[in-house]
């Protein structure tokens, strides 16, 4: 447990920016990401409208005046390829809502919400103005949970395009029919050797794949390119999928960190895709603090964990820049449990002597601090308490769910905070969500 003073709020309120909803309000964001070709954008939950909102602006900033072509974000690579090709114009999907409508796993509402609702529409009019292929945005996921779908997506392209070798690829995907719909199955069964794992059979799927790449992927130009890149990168999913649902019922710091070191192989991928077909390419990452903030500033690092934000500082050095966000208190989208309806939750304001808590008494309802600056390093780099809420949400257990010590100056390049947050707006709102959650005070506080 950290014994480090608490900050007062007059050295905090020193280092910060306030934020006035103008459009200069991230010009020291874009000053920070200079010439970097990776800016990762961070959420202290998943389901705060205000995270996605000021990382949208950010985004759409980075986009128009730092030539930004590429959108990577914590979902999975199918899911986000149907939005891919619906802002490039190539899907017959009759509109944003219906683009996102590949995001059903739980939690779908993490992507079919508002917020990603008007980027979507803002891309696809963005990249409708005669810019040409090459120097159109595009929109990818990062995740590997999609084992299945990713299978279909790799049938589907071979169907097209060689026959011969979809009936050999739809052979070795068969390896998991008998497990059925639910990739834990599949994971439980093959961790406890209960029978034979599929990772053969996926690693010779995705090795006979990347063989036929010089025919397959020059058959037909740019969009040839690009539809060889989606069902090889489909394959590699079904690949990292296969060893993470293997690996999770063996501890979480080695899923945690395979899942990680896969968004970080993606993203590399990812570049080198785009840096062929347009030169140096350049990418905002959307993905949850957890997951950008660099690793080894925190107790999980310390207790074995890499996450992509540690990864991409190694691997891209000065062309990263890292930028996390707060909140003190208000409402956020969150489930009771997995699987279960997202509600419209309370928040509960941060604990004494978290970073939310020292934000929250400068009195500043939202503002930046460029972290770089040695003032704001030198006050926000001791150990504190920082919180993590993510899909769901258990106020109940607040510290040990929530919450772990980190150093932010070490962890970001830049934090947002906002003091007062609401809730992520989902497409499709259920009973529990509009009802909301009455405040702890209830019922005096009525």
């Amino acid at each position: 447990m950290s014994n480090a003073p608490l900050a007062t709020a007059e050295s905090i309120a020193e280092v910060t920016r306030p934020l006035q909803g103008t459009r200069e309000d991230y010009d020291p964001i874009l000053e920070l990401v200079g010439r970097a070709r990776v800016v990762l954008l961070g959420e202290a939950s998943h389901g705060t409208h205000e995270f996605y909102h000021e990382r949208t602006r950010i985004t759409k900033r980075l986009i128009q005046e730092l030539d930004f072509n590429a959108i990577a974000i914590e979902g999975d690579w199918p899911d986000a390829y149907r939005v891919n090709r619906y802002i490039r114009a190539q899907s017959t999907a009759a509109d944003a809502e219906a683009a996102l409508a590949g995001f059903r796993r739980f939690p779908a509402w993490m992507w079919r919400n508002s917020e990603t609702l008007e980027l979507v529409g803002w891309l696809r009019a963005h990249n409708h103005v005669g810019r040409g292929l090459e120097r159109e945005v595009g929109f990818y996921g990062l995740d590997l949970y999609s084992l299945h779908a990713s299978m279909e997506a790799v049938l589907s392209y071979l169907d097209r395009v060689d026959p011969a070798a979809a009936a050999r690829a739809r052979s070795r995907y068969g390896c998991f029919e008998v497990f059925g719909s639910d990739p834990q199955s599949y994971g439980y069964t093959a961790s406890l050797d209960l029978s034979q794992s599929c990772e053969d059979e996926v690693v010779h799927q995705l090795q006979e794949l990347q063989g036929q790449r010089d025919r397959l992927a020059r058959r037909d130009g740019f969009l040839a390119e690009d539809e060889y890149f989606y069902a090889e990168q489909n394959a590699r999913v079904v690949k990292g999928a296969e060893r993470y649902y293997r690996t999770m019922f063996r501890g979480q710091i080695a899923s945690w960190n395979l899942r990680d070191t896969h968004m970080a192989d993606t993203l590399d991928a990812l570049l080198a895709h785009l840096d062929a077909q347009v030169g140096r390419s350049k990418v905002v990452v959307w993905a949850h603090n957890s997951h950008v903030g660099d690793a080894r500033a925190t107790e999980l690092g310390e207790a074995g964990e890499l996450n992509l934000g540690q990864l991409a500082r190694q691997r891209y050095e000065n062309e990263t820049a890292i930028i996390g966000f707060t909140t003190y208190q208000g409402t956020v989208t969150a489930s009771r449990d997995w699987g279960e309806p997202p509600e419209r939750r309370q928040v509960r304001p941060g604990l004494g002597g978290s970073y939310e808590a020292v934000l929250h008494q400068t009195g500043l309802e939202r503002f930046l601090i460029d972290l770089r600056q040695e003032a704001a390093a030198e006050v926000l780099h001791p150990e504190r308490l920082e919180r993590a809420i993510g899909v769901i949400y258990r106020p109940e257990s607040e510290r040990r769910s929530h919450y772990f010590f980190a150093h932010l100056a070490d962890q970001f390049d830049a934090v947002i905070h906002i003091d007062e947050t609401r809730a992520l707006q989902p497409l499709e709102r259920t009973t529990e969500w509009e009802k909301g959650e009455a405040p702890e005070t209830f019922p005096t506080g009525m």
